[in-house]
């Protein structure tokens, strides 16, 4: 057991405005004080990795990024306790979105764990916020920038160049990773209400959605911020295919409502009960 350790006044208050936003349903909203963000305009990003030093910036990102999780684990701060459904992701041979509950700074990297040794010498591509590319510190803020990112932005012009290379990745193969759910709520277990854009993604360059719904349960090691550390449990479900019989709208609105349901499914199944919000 781990000695006591005072629970953060930051995280609680976290904990209350996930709470009082799970009331309100405000599902979408970010739950973190995090500072405003600089706009990310188009000659600041490489989505394409086509620059050298992009190349090796994304070297170097990845590996730095690998120690830094290896080591969490290592030292019990990050466990995954096992995953199931591995099947899913294989039936799958082309490009893909991955969908996945967003609850911690180390989900994305539960999830390409999960799917390494699988991968060969392709990446886990990841849709990031706007303020994590251009407001993370290093050296944290490298592996924001380098390590296979595409980060949204305000900039209208950063936005096409996105929406190019999101075409292109997919089309060549490409698996991309995007949270549905859009801000982070601290080691939350429901799943929530889904944005449309993954979606439209996948509707647009005609790949499927593979759904992956996280469940946790407490571990007896206690982190710095004064809660259990989580065991992870990554599900890869069945994948989601376009009706193609269907209007845009109406075959993204469908994908979604499907993508939502087989998270509840899980979740009901994993803990035993049924999904109830505040």
């Amino acid at each position: 057991m781990s000695e006591t350790i005072e629970k953060s006044p930051e995280r609680i208050a976290v904990l209350e405005r996930i709470q009082e936003f799970e009331r309100l349903e405000k599902w979408n909203d970010d739950v973190e004080e995090d500072p405003e963000s600089s706009e990310l305009m188009p000659d600041q990003v490489d989505y394409l990795n086509k620059k050298l030093s992009s190349k090796i910036a994304t070297y170097f990102a990845n590996r730095w990024g690998t120690r830094f999780y290896e080591k969490m684990i290592k030292d019990g701060q990050f466990i995954i306790k096992e995953v199931s459904g591995i099947e899913n992701f294989l039936s799958v041979k082309g490009g893909a979105i991955i969908t996945c509950n967003h609850f911690n700074v180390c989900d994305n990297y539960a999830v390409w764990r999960s799917i390494k040794p699988y991968m060969g010498r392709k990446r886990l591509y990841k849709v990031i916020k706007e303020g994590n590319y251009t407001n993370s510190p290093p050296p944290f803020g490298l592996v924001m920038k380098h390590s296979n990112t595409l980060p949204l932005s305000r900039n209208k012009e950063t936005m096409k160049n996105f929406m190019s290379a999101m075409d292109t990745l997919l089309k060549r193969g490409e698996k991309i990773l995007i949270y549905p759910e859009q801000a982070m709520w601290y080691n939350y277990r429901k799943p929530r209400p889904l944005k449309s854009g993954s979606f439209r993604f996948a509707v647009a360059s005609d790949v499927p959605v593979i759904p992956v719904f996280i469940t946790m349960k407490d571990s007896e090691n206690i982190g710095a911020d004064g809660f259990p550390i989580q065991e992870y449990y990554v599900h890869f479900l069945e994948p989601i295919y376009a009706d193609k019989s269907l209007p845009r709208k109406e075959c993204t609105d469908k994908m979604r409502e499907e993508n939502y349901q087989k998270w509840v499914q899980c979740y009901e199944k994993f803990y035993g009960k049924k999904l109830k919000y505040k």
